[in-house]
């Protein structure tokens, strides 16, 4: 059973969205806009076999600091597929030359937005939510196919075909306000939102698996760095290098 936190009572009554909530930067700038924009946010993480817990722990933290209503964790092992560094005994990809960053890299894990927001749809439709958000971006990213707008678009086509909420004509609805925006746009939104990103974790490879020992080398550390420096604001997080 998904590790389930309900922070919702006395709250007021709101439009249900569910967040997708990694306790990464940009999952966390995500919720920080859907809370603006005054929906009543239920966030979920997952927990997929990846090979620190490092973002888990951020997650429900993040969760419960941004007054979300609720937090889930959902137990789903994707991981046990093996063909990514996040989840197997695979060695985390350090310093790559930036201008390949448009390939698709061993941290890449196989279909796993497509998994997440399948998990994420049944869990809106318990809520009668049609709204769901996710922190994807074809700017500044890894080169993952399933951050694209063209997945996004046909997932949607595809929960609306595929659920009551959609048959039933309410229009489910993905959000992707990051898709556009670089990095240190998406930073400097986020802190316009009052969000603190020290209790944020982006690394792939974390030292020693502990919270702010950020390699400062895998591809995330990279443009989470570059992100904080082109925006002109401190970056909190700890680096190795």
């Amino acid at each position: 059973m998904p590790a389930f936190t309900d922070n919702s009572a006395g709250q007021e009554t709101k439009p249900s969205a569910v967040v997708l909530l990694s306790g990464g930067l940009d999952s966390t700038t995500v919720l920080a806009m859907a809370v603006a924009e005054e929906y009543d946010c239920h966030t979920l993480a997952f927990d997929y076999g990846q090979r620190h817990r490092n973002e888990l722990d951020a997650s429900a933290k993040i969760s419960t600091a941004m007054g979300a209503a609720s937090h889930r964790v959902f137990p789903i092992d994707i991981g046990s597929f093996g063909g990514s560094a996040l989840t197997a005994d695979i060695d985390v990809p350090k310093g790559r030359d930036e201008s390949k960053m448009t390939d698709i890299p061993v941290t890449y894990v196989p279909a796993r937005n497509l998994v997440f927001l399948s998990i994420a749809m049944a869990l809106a439709e318990t809520l009668d939510a049609t709204d769901l958000f996710i922190g994807v971006n074809a700017v500044d990213y890894s080169g993952y196919p399933d951050c694209r707008p063209a997945f996004i678009e046909s997932f949607t086509k595809t929960a609306n075909l595929a659920t009551k909420l959609g048959v039933d004509g309410k229009g489910i609805v993905i959000h992707t306000p990051l898709m556009e925006m670089t990095k240190a746009e998406i930073i400097t939104q986020g802190v316009a939102l009052g969000v603190e990103y020290s209790m944020t974790h982006s690394c792939y490879d974390p030292i020693n698996g502990k919270v702010g020992g950020a390699c400062g080398v895998c591809d995330s550390c990279v443009l989470r760095k570059r992100g904080f420096e082109q925006a002109g604001i401190d970056d909190p997080t700890v680096y190795a290098s």
